[in-house]
């Protein structure tokens, strides 16, 4: 029996398992002191009202011989991915329903995806980046190459034709920058995978945050896109499952290499390893895209965006340099004073009570800078942004 010995070339500690235990330490230290905590991006209203109706509709369903349901189809049921491929067209994107799987999260995807994927492939990623493309990488013994992301780009880099990859991430709006690409600068990424015959995987898991035209709320509303790229979604934040776990993966037929057939290939892997999310959770998904859904998860959406926006005015207040706040859930800030990422970190926990994540546990180009999120409830956010601002301003 031998381990896996590619998990000795990442981290031990995840980087919100280290956030997680400085916090416990602190709150153990100081049980008077109330922590306000906008690190991790996790949601905090509930499901939509039209989402739980669904639900509860699913869960009686189950209950009854005529209507229960055992295992589902393994891209998912059709009632969901003809939901999906409607949204899209409203972005004036058309999917096959074929195209559509439907996943427990684009965290799973994204890693289970390399699955159909050589482990010779080089991987080229942003830096700073969201742990899961490296680390799921390096797990399985890939190199990793980076473009630089860096406060010269506004952390949107462009690709570099002296470089030759075979995977490329990106993530639009990005976490955890905040920054996202604009229809353009989306197009030269796609034009340079054609040209290195290489696969984009798109992580569009922010894209209802974006209310600005110029930019891409799916890859494939650039040209060209549906010959390299691959789009991974999800409900989490778009619609609060961070707990009820689902999404989608994107796959088009056009993919293909050598005779190799990226969809084919993918739906092959999903009936092997993967038995689907079930069907009452699927029901609750569907729910999202109806008329009645859409209205009530753009409230919410609406909420976050304003908690947004509370944070970023914070940051103009201050002086301080930042990216994302609009367009995205995420605020990106230079740490002031020239502190390094947990040190302003611990400077925050200390002085201020309030919890963000630390720039450098998402690489080398994230020293020196801090995320903070739009996901806490509005009393916390406006509390989180009086005391920055106190021991700030100082």
């Amino acid at each position: 029996m031998n381990f896996n010995l590619n998990f000795n070339n990442i981290a031990e500690s995840y980087l919100f398992a280290e956030v997680d235990s400085r916090v416990a330490k602190y709150s153990a230290e100081h049980p008077d002191k109330q922590v306000l905590k906008l690190g991790i991006g996790d949601v905090t209203l509930p499901l939509a009202p039209e989402v739980i109706k669904a639900l509860h509709s699913a869960v009686d369903e189950m209950s009854k011989k005529e209507t229960f349901k055992g295992y589902g189809p393994y891209k998912g049921y059709e009632f969901l991915r003809k939901s999906i491929s409607g949204y899209y067209k409203r972005l004036g994107v058309s999917l096959e329903l074929d195209e559509i799987f439907v996943s427990d999260g684009a965290k799973s995807d994204l890693g289970n995806i390399l699955d159909i994927f050589s482990e010779k492939n080089v991987v080229l990623v942003p830096d700073p980046v969201y742990p899961v493309y490296v680390d799921t990488n390096l797990m399985a013994g890939r190199k990793v190459i980076y473009s630089e992301a860096t406060e010269a780009n506004g952390f949107l880099p462009m690709p570099d034709y002296g470089v030759d990859c075979d995977i490329i991430y990106i993530c639009s709006p990005n976490n955890p920058t905040g920054a996202a690409y604009d229809k353009a600068g989306l197009k030269k990424w796609v034009d340079y995978a054609l040209a290195k015959n290489a696969v984009i995987l798109y992580d569009a898991a922010y894209e209802s945050f974006i209310e600005d035209n110029t930019l891409a709320r799916s890859v494939y509303e650039v040209e060209g896109a549906e010959k390299c790229a691959i789009e991974f979604c999800s409900f989490s934040k778009t619609a609060g499952f961070t707990g009820t776990r689902c999404g989608y993966t994107v796959i088009p037929r056009a993919i293909e290499k050598e005779g190799v057939n990226a969809n084919r290939t993918w739906f092959r892997r999903q009936a092997t390893k993967f038995n689907g999310v079930p069907y009452i959770v699927q029901k609750g998904a569907a729910a999202v895209f109806t008329e009645q859904g859409q209205k009530q998860i753009n409230e919410n959406l609406a909420y976050y965006k304003a908690n947004a926006k509370l944070i970023a005015e914070c940051m103009d207040q201050l002086g301080i340099w930042y990216t994302g706040g609009k367009n995205s859930p995420y605020i990106w800030l230079k740490c002031p004073k020239g502190m390094g990422s947990w040190e302003f970190f611990d400077y925050l926990l200390e002085n201020a009570q309030v919890v963000g994540t630390p720039g450098a546990g998402f690489g080398k180009n994230g020293e020196g800078y801090f995320r903070l999120t739009a996901f806490g409830s509005r009393e916390v956010t406006e509390e989180a942004v009086k005391r920055i601002k106190k021991i700030l301003s100082k």
